[in-house]
């Protein structure tokens, strides 16, 4: 009798002609908790999508309970014991439904379920089973009105409510602050405990020292390292997950010269302590940090869209104080936002028209667009970071994600800027791509200051020539990139220790 509730053997998937799986062989244990490691393109996705019924796999088997498992769609894997939370969490809640009836809407879609609710019945059986699973929230609630933890923790309960033999969590913590992340581990210490075999996706260091039972790490479609024995070994985890150790880059760091952004004593909320900071041209900053740290509203202070708490900024060594983005960019201030789907890309557009929308008054004259210039430059820059597509007036929606992430890198350099903040740029793609962007950032990095805002320390490792970890809203550590003490780094980030700073 196998030991194993879900059994992978030589599963293979192919999208065309891009080997995506290759072989893969996975095993999960009921009451364990084992964390799927893997960079973009790794092709984590495409396993759980596998597992989940999504896509049906090219060869190999997979085994639920020692039996031939092969499901249809979602709704056939569930019914067999596998749910999923996606790393969308509106995808497992409806948001305009209540608590309540998003966590017995499975029951009562049921055969036999009636065509009557008795609302009563249904908000105690809801509590049930909030309160089974530590839950603590108002069961006739909106889904909509509750914070990103309550919805993660109501899609879980509502997966739990199916009574799986297999979770599968995909990169729960994404949106959760470090107080929000404790919640959900604490459920899944739980839900363990009831025997839960639990598969989690995930490559932040702090979750997989707080959860993990055993490390699997997937590389190029392969698995490439398992790591059960304690402790684990999480820089030899991470080794076999990039194919190198973290801290082997081919960056050699640069110190700068002249200050170009400088920041004095700003505080970008009350209560956080004071920020000092000096930008120097020629320099790429990353600036790292957990969800919450305030990474990412320093970059909104920096480029005019929130004022700071208090404290001041200058620029080429004059005050800066942006009144809007429009102003910020006027002095030479660009950023790339984090969420492009939301805060950048306009679907309506081609590429051209996508890429060079902020400047479009430079390509213009007497009112009308210059077409003629606005390809040309669209087509060189499509050129020099190797975005794939038939020409400058393909529509954005007719690309990869890495290629559109390429395009809206490509709009802020097409123009000489200063400082250039650049938000999750690598969010949403693949390995090569990611290469290919941070390689472009890099070469056109004499001219200005590049802070780029991450919260993945392997790709600040990749990137940058110096690396702020932020922690609630302030500097915890700084770092050259060269011989990096990665527990320390580990530790600034997740504030288990103030650590030193190592360089200035």
């Amino acid at each position: 009798m196998t030991d194993f509730v879900l059994e992978i053997e030589g599963l293979h998937k192919s999208f065309g002609r891009n080997h995506v799986l290759r072989g893969v062989d996975l095993q999960l244990k009921a009451g364990s908790v084992t964390v799927l490691m893997g960079a973009n393109g790794a092709g984590k996705s495409t396993l759980v999508k596998v597992i989940s019924g999504f896509h049906s796999a090219d060869g190999g088997q997979v085994l639920v309970s020692g039996k031939l498992f092969a499901p249809r769609d979602a709704a056939e894997a569930i019914a067999q014991g596998v749910v999923t939370v996606h790393q969308s969490i509106d995808d497992g809640v409806i948001p305009d439904l209540d608590v309540a009836s998003n966590l017995m809407l499975d029951r009562l879609t049921e055969k036999g379920a009636g065509l009557f609710v008795q609302e009563r019945q249904l908000r105690r059986q809801a509590k049930e089973i909030a309160q089974s699973m530590g839950i603590e929230v108002d069961v006739r609630a909106r889904v909509s009105d509750l914070s990103v933890a309550d919805r993660q923790m109501i899609a879980i309960a509502r997966a739990m409510a199916r009574t799986p033999k297999i979770l599968i969590l995909d990169e729960p913590t994404s949106s959760l602050s470090a107080s929000e992340a404790e919640r959900l581990f604490a459920l899944v210490d739980r839900l363990r405990a009831q025997g839960v075999a639990i598969l989690y996706i995930s490559h932040r260091m702090s979750d997989i020292r707080r959860i993990a039972d055993r490390i699997v790490c997937l590389r190029d479609g392969e698995i490439s390292g398992v790591f059960e024995q304690e402790p684990l070994d999480l820089e030899a985890a991470v080794t076999a997950m990039l194919g190198h150790k973290m801290t082997d880059v081919d960056v050699v760091p640069v110190s700068g010269n002249k200050p170009v952004l400088g920041l004095d004593g700003l505080e970008i909320q009350e209560g956080c302590d004071p920020i000092d900071l000096s930008a120097r041209q020629g320099e790429v900053i990353a600036i790292t940090g957990l969800l919450g740290s305030g990474k990412s509203r320093l970059a909104e202070i920096i480029f005019g869209i929130t004022p700071p708490h208090a404290g001041g900024m200058r620029l080429d060594g004059s005050g800066y104080k942006p009144r809007s983005v429009r102003d910020a960019i006027s002095r030479g201030v660009f950023m790339s936002p984090k969420d492009r789907g939301t805060n950048a890309v306009i679907p309506a557009f081609d590429i051209a028209n996508n890429m060079t929308l902020p400047f479009l008054g430079a390509f213009s004259r007497f009112s009308f667009l210059a077409g003629i210039n606005q390809r040309r430059s669209t087509n060189e820059m499509i050129d020099q970071i190797g975005i794939v597509c038939q020409s400058s007036g393909d529509g954005i929606g007719t690309l990869s994600g890495g290629n559109q992430q390429k395009v809206m890198i490509g709009r802020w350099l097409l123009k000489a800027s200063r400082v250039l903040l650049l938000d999750e740029p690598f969010q949403g793609v693949d390995i090569g791509a990611r290469r290919d962007i941070g390689a472009h950032i890099r070469q056109t990095a004499g001219s200005r200051t590049t802070l780029v805002f991450m919260a993945e320390i392997d790709e600040a490792l990749e990137i940058a020539d110096r690396i702020i970890v932020m922690n609630e809203g302030s500097i915890s550590g700084e770092h050259i990139n060269a011989n990096v003490d990665l527990g320390a780094l580990v530790a600034q980030i997740s504030g288990t220790t103030s650590g030193q700073v190592n360089a200035g």
